[in-house]
């Protein structure tokens, strides 16, 4: 029997009226992302993984200026710089490097039509290091709704309003998708929508509706 009683509601609800016009401002910039953006927005989710947003976000901007990336240890360079460090960078540079090699086939993926789950599914399977939870991200950040992105302050505020009952000790696809099942259906029964949600627990656990 699907479970319909959760914990904390109202005070969610609060915390959302509170918070909603910069939630609103956030979701409009998403959905004004240009195409020729894309491929920077993906990058930056294939390295916010077990790193900082900050630093993945300047890491980002040292790449764009550099143009064209050229060698992974390049990249790597970049990614272990002080400011912009990113943990496992010379993993995640060859990740970037490859990125840039498909990124034709995979802008070409992008704009054929597919539904958000067939592209994020297609994503998974066709660009390295990308992880079910990054592709929800990356997709969600150039516009497209109703993917949980679930990441360890998604998985905390889940289970504080007994939408879960314990955080998974790992994430399979299987997993992922049950759970996104059920944040779906609190936020319809809440009457919140998933992505606003996403981006109300981000704020509570770092102070800032960051992208």
């Amino acid at each position: 029997m699907r479970r319909t009683s959760y914990t904390g509601v109202r005070e969610l609800r609060q915390e959302f009226a509170e918070r909603k016009a910069a939630i609103r401002r956030r979701m409009a910039e998403f959905a004004e992302v240009r195409p020729e953006e894309y491929f920077y927005e993906l990058v930056y989710c294939l390295l916010t993984p077990q790193s900082s947003a900050m630093h993945a976000a300047i890491a980002v901007g040292k790449l764009r200026g550099a143009g064209r990336l050229g060698q992974s240890h390049r990249i790597a360079a970049v990614l272990s710089e002080r400011d912009s460090y990113i943990r496992f960078h010379n993993t995640k540079a060859r990740h970037v490097k490859q990125l840039e090699e498909d990124f034709p086939e995979i802008a070409a993926a992008l704009g054929n039509g597919r539904t958000s789950r067939s592209l994020r599914e297609w994503l998974v399977v066709n660009v390295t290091g990308l992880g079910w939870k990054e592709a929800s991200h990356f997709l969600r950040n150039i516009g497209h709704r109703d993917l949980a992105i679930l990441d360890r302050h998604i998985l905390r505020n889940l289970k504080r309003h007994g939408v879960i009952r314990t955080l998974p000790r790992s994430l399979t696809p299987r997993r992922y998708l049950s759970i996104e099942e059920k944040f779906m259906h609190f936020s319809r029964t809440i009457g919140i929508t998933m992505d606003d949600l996403d981006l109300l627990f981000w704020s509570r656990e770092t102070g800032e509706i960051l992208k």
